[in-house]
Protein backbone atom coordinates (compact mmCIF):
# COMPACT_ATOMS: atom_id res chain seq x y z
CA UNK A 1 0.00 0.00 0.00
CA UNK A 2 1.08 3.54 -0.56
CA UNK A 3 2.08 5.75 2.31
CA UNK A 4 -1.15 7.77 2.05
CA UNK A 5 -3.49 4.80 2.50
CA UNK A 6 -5.75 4.27 5.48
CA UNK A 7 -4.77 1.59 7.99
CA UNK A 8 -7.04 -1.43 7.71
CA UNK A 9 -7.11 -2.54 11.34
CA UNK A 10 -9.60 -4.50 13.43
CA UNK A 11 -12.13 -6.45 11.37
CA UNK A 12 -11.36 -4.60 8.13
CA UNK A 13 -8.85 -7.16 6.77
CA UNK A 14 -11.39 -9.93 7.38
CA UNK A 15 -14.15 -7.99 5.58
CA UNK A 16 -11.74 -7.18 2.77
CA UNK A 17 -10.74 -10.83 2.39
CA UNK A 18 -14.27 -12.20 2.60
CA UNK A 19 -16.07 -9.83 0.26
CA UNK A 20 -13.57 -8.14 -2.03
CA UNK A 21 -10.80 -10.65 -2.67
CA UNK A 22 -12.93 -13.37 -4.35
CA UNK A 23 -14.53 -10.89 -6.73
CA UNK A 24 -11.93 -8.22 -7.38
CA UNK A 25 -8.55 -9.82 -6.95
CA UNK A 26 -8.84 -13.57 -7.43
CA UNK A 27 -9.59 -13.66 -11.21
CA UNK A 28 -6.70 -11.34 -12.03
CA UNK A 29 -4.41 -13.03 -9.52
CA UNK A 30 -4.74 -16.28 -11.46
CA UNK A 31 -3.92 -14.54 -14.75
CA UNK A 32 -0.84 -12.79 -13.37
CA UNK A 33 0.36 -15.89 -11.50
CA UNK A 34 0.14 -18.02 -14.65
CA UNK A 35 2.25 -15.51 -16.57
CA UNK A 36 4.82 -15.36 -13.80
CA UNK A 37 5.03 -19.14 -13.59
CA UNK A 38 5.89 -19.33 -17.30
CA UNK A 39 9.06 -17.30 -16.68
CA UNK A 40 10.27 -19.59 -13.88
CA UNK A 41 11.46 -16.95 -11.37
CA UNK A 42 13.68 -18.02 -8.48
CA UNK A 43 13.08 -14.96 -6.29
CA UNK A 44 9.92 -12.90 -6.59
CA UNK A 45 8.88 -9.68 -4.89
CA UNK A 46 5.25 -8.65 -4.49
CA UNK A 47 4.37 -5.12 -3.39
CA UNK A 48 1.01 -3.89 -2.08
CA UNK A 49 0.24 -7.53 -1.25
CA UNK A 50 -2.80 -6.75 0.90
CA UNK A 51 -4.30 -9.92 2.35
CA UNK A 52 -2.29 -12.11 0.00
CA UNK A 53 -4.69 -13.10 -2.81
CA UNK A 54 -1.98 -12.84 -5.46
CA UNK A 55 0.65 -14.25 -3.10
CA UNK A 56 -1.37 -17.44 -2.64
CA UNK A 57 -1.96 -17.78 -6.39
CA UNK A 58 1.75 -17.36 -7.11
CA UNK A 59 2.79 -19.85 -4.42
CA UNK A 60 0.42 -22.41 -5.93
CA UNK A 61 1.84 -22.02 -9.43
CA UNK A 62 5.57 -21.44 -8.95
CA UNK A 63 7.49 -24.54 -8.00
CA UNK A 64 9.94 -24.81 -5.10
CA UNK A 65 12.60 -23.76 -4.36
CA UNK A 66 11.41 -20.38 -5.70
CA UNK A 67 10.96 -17.86 -2.88
CA UNK A 68 8.40 -15.06 -2.55
CA UNK A 69 8.78 -11.86 -0.55
CA UNK A 70 5.37 -10.23 -0.08
CA UNK A 71 5.34 -6.64 1.15
CA UNK A 72 2.75 -4.05 2.10
CA UNK A 73 2.86 -0.83 4.09
CA UNK A 74 -0.12 -2.00 6.12
CA UNK A 75 0.92 -4.45 8.85
CA UNK A 76 -2.61 -5.63 9.83
CA UNK A 77 -3.18 -6.73 6.22
CA UNK A 78 0.10 -8.65 6.23
CA UNK A 79 -0.77 -10.27 9.56
CA UNK A 80 -4.04 -11.50 8.08
CA UNK A 81 -2.29 -12.67 4.91
CA UNK A 82 0.34 -14.60 6.84
CA UNK A 83 -2.32 -16.40 8.85
CA UNK A 84 -3.97 -17.60 5.62
CA UNK A 85 -0.84 -18.72 3.77
CA UNK A 86 -0.15 -22.43 4.41
CA UNK A 87 3.25 -22.49 2.71
CA UNK A 88 4.98 -20.17 5.15
CA UNK A 89 8.40 -21.62 4.38
CA UNK A 90 8.35 -20.19 0.87
CA UNK A 91 6.78 -16.83 1.63
CA UNK A 92 8.33 -14.02 3.67
CA UNK A 93 5.93 -11.27 4.77
CA UNK A 94 7.56 -7.89 5.28
CA UNK A 95 6.27 -4.40 5.91
CA UNK A 96 7.86 -2.06 3.38
CA UNK A 97 7.29 1.13 1.43
CA UNK A 98 7.18 0.20 -2.27
CA UNK A 99 8.68 3.58 -3.16
CA UNK A 100 11.76 2.95 -1.00
CA UNK A 101 12.26 -0.81 -1.07
CA UNK A 102 14.63 -2.16 1.61
CA UNK A 103 16.37 -4.55 -0.79
CA UNK A 104 19.70 -4.48 -2.59
CA UNK A 105 20.01 -3.86 -6.32
CA UNK A 106 19.30 -6.88 -8.53
CA UNK A 107 17.75 -9.01 -5.76
CA UNK A 108 14.77 -10.48 -7.65
CA UNK A 109 13.81 -12.12 -10.93
CA UNK A 110 10.32 -10.62 -10.92
CA UNK A 111 8.37 -7.84 -9.21
CA UNK A 112 4.60 -7.73 -9.24
CA UNK A 113 2.02 -5.22 -7.99
CA UNK A 114 -1.67 -6.03 -8.30
CA UNK A 115 -4.03 -3.04 -8.22
CA UNK A 116 -1.70 -0.99 -6.09
CA UNK A 117 0.43 1.27 -8.28
CA UNK A 118 -2.27 3.92 -8.64
CA UNK A 119 -2.21 4.37 -4.85
CA UNK A 120 1.47 5.32 -4.84
CA UNK A 121 2.05 9.04 -4.25
CA UNK A 122 4.68 8.80 -7.02
CA UNK A 123 4.08 5.82 -9.35
CA UNK A 124 7.18 6.68 -11.39
CA UNK A 125 9.35 6.39 -8.30
CA UNK A 126 7.74 3.06 -7.49
CA UNK A 127 8.44 1.65 -10.95
CA UNK A 128 12.02 2.92 -10.76
CA UNK A 129 12.42 1.00 -7.50
CA UNK A 130 10.98 -2.11 -9.15
CA UNK A 131 13.57 -1.80 -11.91
CA UNK A 132 16.39 -1.26 -9.41
CA UNK A 133 15.75 -4.44 -7.44
CA UNK A 134 15.34 -6.59 -10.56
CA UNK A 135 18.14 -8.67 -12.02
CA UNK A 136 19.05 -8.21 -15.66
CA UNK A 137 16.41 -9.89 -17.77
CA UNK A 138 13.87 -9.92 -14.94
CA UNK A 139 10.52 -8.25 -15.36
CA UNK A 140 7.87 -6.32 -13.50
CA UNK A 141 4.11 -6.71 -13.91
CA UNK A 142 1.36 -4.45 -12.60
CA UNK A 143 -2.39 -4.11 -12.92
CA UNK A 144 -4.42 -0.90 -12.62
CA UNK A 145 -8.01 0.19 -13.09
CA UNK A 146 -9.14 1.93 -16.29
CA UNK A 147 -12.27 4.08 -15.79
CA UNK A 148 -14.83 4.51 -12.97
CA UNK A 149 -17.62 2.96 -15.03
CA UNK A 150 -15.64 -0.29 -15.26
CA UNK A 151 -14.43 -0.59 -11.69
CA UNK A 152 -15.83 -2.93 -9.07
CA UNK A 153 -14.93 -0.98 -5.96
CA UNK A 154 -13.48 2.37 -6.95
CA UNK A 155 -16.65 3.45 -8.74
CA UNK A 156 -17.73 4.23 -5.18
CA UNK A 157 -14.88 6.75 -4.81
CA UNK A 158 -16.14 8.30 -8.04
CA UNK A 159 -19.67 8.56 -6.65
CA UNK A 160 -18.32 10.11 -3.46
CA UNK A 161 -16.43 12.69 -5.52
CA UNK A 162 -19.64 13.64 -7.37
CA UNK A 163 -21.33 14.43 -4.06
CA UNK A 164 -18.32 15.66 -2.09
CA UNK A 165 -16.06 17.56 -4.54
CA UNK A 166 -13.23 17.74 -2.01
CA UNK A 167 -12.72 14.03 -2.69
CA UNK A 168 -12.26 14.55 -6.44
CA UNK A 169 -8.43 14.62 -6.50
CA UNK A 170 -8.10 11.32 -4.65
CA UNK A 171 -10.82 9.71 -6.78
CA UNK A 172 -9.15 10.86 -9.99
CA UNK A 173 -5.84 9.36 -8.84
CA UNK A 174 -7.40 5.90 -8.79
CA UNK A 175 -7.80 5.99 -12.58
CA UNK A 176 -4.79 8.13 -13.40
CA UNK A 177 -2.84 5.17 -14.81
CA UNK A 178 -5.63 3.61 -16.84
CA UNK A 179 -4.49 5.08 -20.14
CA UNK A 180 -2.34 2.49 -21.93
CA UNK A 181 -0.02 5.06 -23.52
CA UNK A 182 0.66 6.75 -20.20
CA UNK A 183 1.29 3.46 -18.44
CA UNK A 184 3.75 2.38 -21.12
CA UNK A 185 5.56 5.71 -20.89
CA UNK A 186 5.95 5.34 -17.13
CA UNK A 187 7.47 1.89 -17.54
CA UNK A 188 9.89 3.05 -20.21
CA UNK A 189 10.91 6.12 -18.19
CA UNK A 190 11.70 3.81 -15.26
CA UNK A 191 14.14 1.85 -17.43
CA UNK A 192 12.03 -1.05 -18.68
CA UNK A 193 12.14 -2.44 -22.20
CA UNK A 194 9.84 -4.75 -24.16
CA UNK A 195 6.87 -3.19 -22.41
CA UNK A 196 3.55 -4.89 -23.16
CA UNK A 197 0.12 -3.54 -22.26
CA UNK A 198 -2.98 -5.73 -22.30
CA UNK A 199 -6.55 -5.34 -21.08
CA UNK A 200 -8.69 -7.83 -19.14
CA UNK A 201 -12.43 -7.57 -18.59
CA UNK A 202 -14.86 -9.48 -16.40
CA UNK A 203 -18.55 -9.22 -15.57
CA UNK A 204 -19.49 -10.01 -11.99
CA UNK A 205 -23.17 -10.79 -11.31
CA UNK A 206 -24.42 -10.46 -7.75
CA UNK A 207 -27.86 -11.51 -6.47
CA UNK A 208 -28.84 -7.98 -5.43
CA UNK A 209 -27.59 -4.44 -5.02
CA UNK A 210 -27.37 -5.01 -1.27
CA UNK A 211 -25.07 -7.99 -1.88
CA UNK A 212 -22.79 -5.66 -3.84
CA UNK A 213 -22.94 -2.53 -1.71
CA UNK A 214 -23.31 -4.01 1.76
CA UNK A 215 -19.61 -4.82 2.30
CA UNK A 216 -18.66 -1.23 1.55
CA UNK A 217 -21.20 0.01 4.08
CA UNK A 218 -19.33 -2.17 6.57
CA UNK A 219 -16.01 -0.53 5.71
CA UNK A 220 -14.56 -2.94 3.16
CA UNK A 221 -11.43 -1.62 1.44
CA UNK A 222 -10.55 2.01 0.86
CA UNK A 223 -14.00 2.80 -0.65
CA UNK A 224 -15.68 1.47 2.47
CA UNK A 225 -13.40 3.51 4.71
CA UNK A 226 -14.10 6.64 2.65
CA UNK A 227 -17.83 5.95 2.77
CA UNK A 228 -17.87 5.48 6.54
CA UNK A 229 -16.16 8.84 7.02
CA UNK A 230 -19.08 10.69 5.40
CA UNK A 231 -22.17 12.11 7.12
CA UNK A 232 -25.15 9.75 7.11
CA UNK A 233 -27.13 11.72 4.52
CA UNK A 234 -24.16 11.83 2.16
CA UNK A 235 -23.68 8.08 2.54
CA UNK A 236 -27.30 7.58 1.55
CA UNK A 237 -26.84 9.82 -1.48
CA UNK A 238 -23.71 7.88 -2.53
CA UNK A 239 -25.65 4.63 -2.24
CA UNK A 240 -28.43 6.03 -4.45
CA UNK A 241 -25.92 7.27 -7.04
CA UNK A 242 -24.15 3.92 -7.28
CA UNK A 243 -27.52 2.17 -7.43
CA UNK A 244 -28.54 4.41 -10.32
CA UNK A 245 -25.23 3.91 -12.16
CA UNK A 246 -25.56 0.13 -11.95
CA UNK A 247 -29.16 0.22 -13.17
CA UNK A 248 -30.54 -1.60 -10.15
CA UNK A 249 -34.08 -2.94 -10.65
CA UNK A 250 -34.37 -4.90 -7.38
CA UNK A 251 -32.92 -8.00 -9.01
CA UNK A 252 -29.43 -9.30 -9.78
CA UNK A 253 -26.78 -6.64 -10.39
CA UNK A 254 -24.11 -6.92 -13.08
CA UNK A 255 -20.82 -5.09 -12.47
CA UNK A 256 -18.50 -4.76 -15.45
CA UNK A 257 -14.83 -4.51 -14.52
CA UNK A 258 -11.79 -3.77 -16.64
CA UNK A 259 -8.11 -3.74 -15.73
CA UNK A 260 -4.98 -2.73 -17.60
CA UNK A 261 -2.05 -5.13 -17.24
CA UNK A 262 1.46 -3.88 -17.95
CA UNK A 263 4.72 -5.79 -17.96
CA UNK A 264 8.27 -4.76 -18.79
CA UNK A 265 11.75 -6.32 -18.77
CA UNK A 266 14.83 -4.86 -17.14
Amino acid sequence: MASTDVVFAGSIPEIYERFLVPLIFAPYARTVADRLAASGPRDLLETAAGTGALTRAIAARIAAPAQIVATDLNQPMLDHAGARQPDAGRVTWRQADAQALPFADESFDAVVCSLGLMFFPDPQRGLTEFCRVLRRGGYAAVSVGTVPERSYNHRIHHAIALLAPAASPSAARLFSLGDATKLQSLFEAAGFRNVAITTEAHRFVLPSFDAYFGPFENGAGSPGQALMALPVETRKAVRAEVQRALGDTDGPVAVDVEYRLAAGQR
